[in-house]
């Protein structure tokens, strides 16, 4: 049995990990969250009531269940108090020890915020996309050893140190090179120590615990942010996010092995969608792009920023399956391609009048590229009450099984509908 299982994005993020986790997480013990910040949108139906959670765990929705953030991610203290009141308000998270958030964690403060939105702001039409939440910039103080952590709002003197060392650098920034107000140190020091006190009883020490649930043989889960092709390293970059969200991040943003990662499963929609800038070789200007955009409701969680549509992408895919060592897919959203006819799978690219099978490393080529599609028959029907393969339409088993062709990656389980209870469990991932 498969004890430690990742679950990551296999395209440009928003493919509908929340949900999976949530259903996986009955058969976890922990589930960790390793990277990104309160830029992830995990958005849940469970039994009819939306849950949209930006930090915590999906496994939060399951009672009883131990939850923990790792020190990969960023935690925006004010948005993580905010999601625990919703969650106690709707008698969730009752018992405070199943939840736990690590005092490495990286902390994101008002001037990555500032910056974050003053910096997109100032790039015009070169914008990148950033959901402003002050992500990249707290990921960059991280890397240039100035960033305040988790544990530091738990200490008066450390904390008015660190925020006089950094402050007056940003404050330079934010009113001499994009005109906006400085930030007041005080203010910042008074709020951010009463989160402090919020929040200290859920800080802990992430990897120790996990060492000590490895030990004892216990299933843990590994939530990703994002999506492969967003990966700071491996991603479409600079169109990517600020953290490694590949896999391997699992590993340096939990604080666990990598020999002691057992199955990774790579989520997928049954097509495309990306949210702001960059480039998307499937993505559709025509009526089929504002359909899947209307019928999947593909508006951002985060930002509630419309998502660009696409058919989906056999290359792109495949990269992921190779860099994230992807065991098994996990396809999201099918019901949303009944009524299309008929449906495309991109196979392949075309780049300076060759056939090209791989993903290309560099942006500019991206750009360039002309998907060459495989046309397949859709289907009509309505697939939302299918638990099993066999109630699929003959169609949609063909489109599911070129999938695993192009790929040759098998799908463990196929999303019917946003409930829970709208799947088809092909392979427990656990099992």
């Amino acid at each position: 049995m498969a004890r430690n299982v990742v679950v990551i994005g296999a395209q440009w993020g928003d493919e509908g990990k929340g949900k999976v986790v949530d259903i996986l997480s009955s058969d976890a013990e922990l589930i960790v969250r390793f990277q990104g910040g309160n830029n992830a949108g995990h958005t849940l139906v469970v039994d009819g009531e939306k849950t949209v959670l930006h930090h915590i765990p999906s496994g939060i929705l399951h009672p009883g269940k131990l939850c923990a953030i790792g020190p990969g991610v960023v935690i925006d203290p004010e948005v993580i108090l905010r999601e625990i009141d919703a969650l106690k308000a709707r008698r969730l998270l009752a018992d405070d020890r199943d939840l736990r958030l690590s005092g490495s964690a990286h902390v994101i403060m008002p001037w990555h915020r500032a910056l974050d939105l003053a910096r997109e702001e100032s790039r015009g039409g070169a914008r990148i996309g950033t959901t402003g939440r002050g992500i990249g910039p707290c990921y960059e103080d991280k890397a240039a050893r100035s960033g305040i952590r988790l544990a530091d709002l738990l200490d008066r003197d450390v904390l008015r140190e660190k925020i006089a060392r950094s402050l007056p650098e940003k404050n330079v920034l934010l009113a001499k090179l994009y005109g906006k107000e400085a930030l007041r140190a005080e203010e910042i020091l008074d709020s951010h120590l009463a989160y402090g006190e919020r929040l200290r009883g859920y800080v802990d020490d992430i990897p120790r615990m996990l060492g000590r649930m490895e030990k004892e043989a216990r299933s843990i889960l590994f939530e990703g942010a994002q999506g492969a092709l967003l990966d700071v390293d491996h991603g479409t970059y600079p169109y990517v996010t600020s953290s490694s969200t590949v896999a391997g991040g699992a590993c340096a943003g939990a604080g666990i092995g990598p020999t002691r990662i057992d199955t990774v499963v790579g989520i997928t929609k049954a097509y495309a969608t990306r949210v702001g800038a960059g480039p998307f070789p499937t993505e559709l200007h025509d009526e089929v792009g504002r359909r899947l955009q209307q019928v999947g409701q593909e508006f951002g969680s985060t930002t509630g920023r419309p998502r660009r549509c696409g058919w989906i992408d056999a290359v792109a895919l495949r990269y992921a399956v190779r860099v994230s060592g992807i065991d098994g897919f996990v396809l999201n959203k099918l019901d949303v391609l009944s009524g299309v006819h008929p449906v495309k799978i991109a196979v392949a690219y075309r780049l300076a009048g060759e056939k090209v099978f791989e993903f290309p490393t560099s942006v500019k080529a991206l750009e360039a590229c002309e998907p060459v599609y495989e046309e397949m028959e859709g289907w009509s029907e309505d697939v939302r009450k299918a638990r099993k393969m066999s109630q699929l339409p003959a169609a949609a088993r063909r489109y599911l099984d070129r999938i695993q062709e192009l790929t040759d990656t098998e799908i463990l389980m196929v999303s019917v509908g946003p409930g829970r209870e709208e799947t088809i469990r092909i392979k427990n991932p656990f099992d």
